[in-house]
């Protein structure tokens, strides 16, 4: 399901909104309710926060920094947030290297301003849509992907047995 500010009309869907960008932002298991950052959820509430600027008060929290942000090194954080914040795995290892320098010039917060006000998170977010998991640009490695044995090496191989009387 995709989240939008303008198909918000009631409390509720508001509610489901501001839901679905912490577990976004962050993984389920760390949405506690001392996590919760009140402060912004009231301002996305009234409407002077957009959904993406409580993306970045999300992403630039302290809980934020103590739960992700100090626990990781820079490639590590790098994936971490392109999933969370623009929905996609890297595309490369030079991407992963470029986004960790922007991380170390920088800092994380100049990190988080680059990936929410990139024309990458415009174009598939805007101001108004909580970030998803996106298309997968890759094909699924090969080892993962389950062999299909045509009707003739079925018969070829034959059924295996097991016999356990010794």
């Amino acid at each position: 399901y995709i989240y939008r500010l303008e198909d918000v009309s009631s409390f509720s869907d508001m509610q489901d909104i501001i839901w679905a960008a912490y577990r976004q932002v962050f993984s389920e298991h760390e949405i506690l309710k001392f996590n919760r950052q009140k402060h912004i959820e009231s301002q996305l509430k009234n409407g002077s926060l957009t959904v993406r600027d409580f993306i970045r008060g999300l992403a630039k929290s302290e809980a934020f920094y103590r739960l992700v942000v100090s626990v990781n090194n820079n490639y590590r954080l790098v994936d971490i947030c392109l999933k969370r914040f623009l929905g996609r795995s890297a595309y490369n290892k030079e991407e992963e290297i470029a986004w960790s320098i922007v991380i170390a010039t920088k800092g994380f917060d100049g990190f988080v301003d680059a990936l929410l006000d990139s024309d990458e998170y415009t174009e598939a977010f805007g101001d108004n849509t909580v970030p998803y998991q996106r298309k997968r640009l890759v094909d699924r490695p090969h080892n993962l992907v389950t062999p299909r044995y045509g009707e003739d090496f079925q018969e070829s191989a034959g059924t295996v047995t097991t016999d356990w009387r010794f």
